[in-house]
């Protein structure tokens, strides 16, 4: 039997499905090495867990944050935006400056048949 009952961990986490998805969650780190906040004394880490979030020394909203990062397959990286007015004078000197070459099909024709393929160019 638990030493520390779902009751026990109520007042942390309201929700009581809410509570096994974090406790289950920090069981399962526990399980994959991560270091414990309160002593274990022979208990199995889901007791563990629900003990450290009774005795409020793992924080029910940073589990919630790793539990939802884990998760997760896509992370969004924010990046910072650029100013406005920058990038519109950037884009006002780059439109002036750049300068296209252009080639007509003859002359991409010529140039790859010119290319030797790299099977024949260990031969020369």
């Amino acid at each position: 039997m638990a030493r520390v009952t779902v009751e026990d961990c109520v007042d942390k986490v309201e929700n009581r499905f809410e509570l096994v998805l974090l406790s289950a969650h920090r069981a399962r780190m526990i399980a994959s090495g991560s270091s414990l906040t309160v002593a274990r004394d022979n208990d199995k880490n889901p007791v563990v867990a629900l003990r450290e979030i009774a005795d409020e020394t793992i924080a029910p909203d940073d589990l919630k944050e790793d539990l939802i990062h884990s998760l997760q397959k896509y992370v969004e990286v924010d990046e910072p935006e650029q100013d406005v007015a920058l990038l519109a004078d950037e884009d006002l000197a780059d439109d002036n400056a750049v300068a296209f070459d252009r080639m007509s099909e003859e002359e991409l024709l010529r140039g790859l048949e010119s290319m030797v393929p790299p099977d024949k160019q260990d031969d020369f």
